[in-house]
């Protein structure tokens, strides 16, 4: 017979000794068992057989500790059993107590916070996380793009003079230091006063005037001995649309470098800003909703590319005596003017080569008391001449009381609107007047004249 691990079971050849016949009780082959010498009786009864041995464990060691044969059954497939010695009593002791106390006790407190936390699980689901150390890199295009890209080309300027003072932003033009902004950011400061010029990493210089024009509320300034400056790029005002995107950057209430954005809300707005009589400024100009507050003044409006298309000028504000006063208004409320870089850059290439701007004229006095629609000529009971002899609108055949209501088709509303029509010109240019004379209506072609500003 084969047992569980394989060995022959309970022969002599695994106690290493020759067994004589008949030693463990089995039928003598003759019928008579065969006594051994100095045996018992010889019908005597043979004893038990030895227990099996244990192939790992040949020798006959103890068995293991309470009684555990090592495969866990005997060599005939029954579990082994041995007893096991008596144990001691238990008996509780002071720390045993204590610990089950400790136990007991976390348990309890577990078993709360668990409780409180399951009540409270409709108005747990928010995991809040730290702020990541650096964000994702921003898109050139974006208004964080476009802001790094043009902070530093935009200065802010101080003009002080006599205990008046000033703040505004300007933007660098080229290499050589000419920087935009509007003149009412420095008339005060024109003439024996101070400018100080803040770039964007807090340099301070100072600069000189190189020409200003109130006509168009635009001046030049300079600054010299600076190295590293950013001229921005201009774009194109005239391709501007209602509805495009853009970013207004300046020094509101003398906070630097801020940035604001909206669209650009209409075009060709005819605003007048300044003072009376020849400080007015006459602008046709991109109307945005980006906040504008004083400060932002000579500062870039910047389309969607990155690119110049108009200058800070002006706001309308809800308690202003002067609601295109510029700088005297109170906030924003989302209504500021720009003007047009297209007319900008080139008042400013006059003043940087002459000093000043020259300004398209037709020769004629309009009545400005007159409420329309259209623009009026003053008649013969005006004081003045309301067409000058031999200039643009004379020799177009413009008579006194003739009244314009459309320049090159469109539709004028009032005498500002034709001023502001007329100025988005250059000097030569022609334009063709629809006029209103006795009933009957006029097309005059006029071509427009220079005339030096101031």
């Amino acid at each position: 017979m084969s047992d569980e691990v394989g060995g022959t079971a309970g022969g002599p050849e695994d106690r290493g000794e020759d067994a004589p016949d008949g030693a463990w009780g089995f039928p003598h082959p003759a019928g008579q068992p065969t006594v051994p010498p100095n045996a018992g009786p010889p019908y005597a009864q043979p004893g038990p057989p030895p227990p099996p041995v244990n192939p790992a464990n040949p020798a006959g060691a103890a068995p293991p500790p309470y009684g555990h044969h090592p495969y866990g059954h005997t060599m005939y497939g029954a579990p082994a059993t041995v007893a096991e010695p008596p144990r001691a009593p238990f008996r509780l002791t002071w720390r045993i107590a204590a610990g089950l106390g400790l136990v007991a006790l976390a348990a309890g407190a577990a078993g709360g916070g668990l409780g409180a936390w399951w009540a409270d699980r409709d108005e747990r689901s928010v995991t809040l996380h730290q702020p990541a150390a650096s964000g994702p890199p921003r898109a050139r295009d974006s208004v964080a793009g476009l802001a790094a890209g043009t902070l530093p080309g935009v200065v802010y300027i101080h003009a002080s003079k006599g205990g008046k003072q000033a703040t505004g932003t300007g933007f660098v033009l080229d290499k050589g230091g000419d920087i935009l902004t509007n003149n009412h950011v420095v008339a005060d400061a024109a003439d024996g006063g101070t400018i100080r010029v803040v770039f964007n990493g807090g340099e301070q210089v100072e600069a000189k005037v190189v020409g200003r024009d109130t006509g168009y509320d635009l001046a030049v300034i300079r600054v010299t001995g600076v190295q590293g400056l950013a001229p921005l790029p201009l774009g194109n005002s005239d391709t501007a649309q209602v509805g495009d995107p853009v970013i207004a950057i300046g020094a509101p209430y003398n906070l630097e470098g801020t940035v604001t954005s909206g669209i650009i809300s209409a075009k060709d707005r005819a605003v007048s800003a300044g003072g009376s009589g020849d400080d007015v400024s006459y602008i046709s100009a991109l109307q945005t909703d980006a906040p504008i507050n004083p400060g932002n003044s000579g500062g870039p409006l910047i389309d969607a590319s990155g690119r110049v298309i108009g200058v800070n000028s002006a706001i309308r504000s809800a308690d202003s005596a002067d609601p295109f006063g510029g700088e005297s208004g109170a906030g924003s409320i989302g209504l500021a003017f720009a003007i047009p870089i297209n007319q900008a850059k080139r008042v400013a290439q006059q003043l940087i080569d002459n000093g000043k701007a020259v300004h398209p004229v037709m020769g004629v006095s309009l009545d400005t008391g007159y409420d329309g629609p259209g623009a009026r000529v003053v008649d013969k009971s005006s004081k003045g001449a309301p067409v000058r002899s031999g200039g643009p609108a004379d020799k177009a055949g413009i008579k006194p009381g003739d009244v314009v209501i459309a320049i090159d088709g469109k539709k004028v509303a009032g005498a500002e609107e034709l001023i502001v029509a007329v100025r988005t010109k250059a000097p030569g240019d022609t334009v063709t007047l629809t006029v209103q004379r006795e009933g009957k209506e006029l097309q005059l072609p006029v071509k427009l004249e220079g005339e030096g500003g101031s």
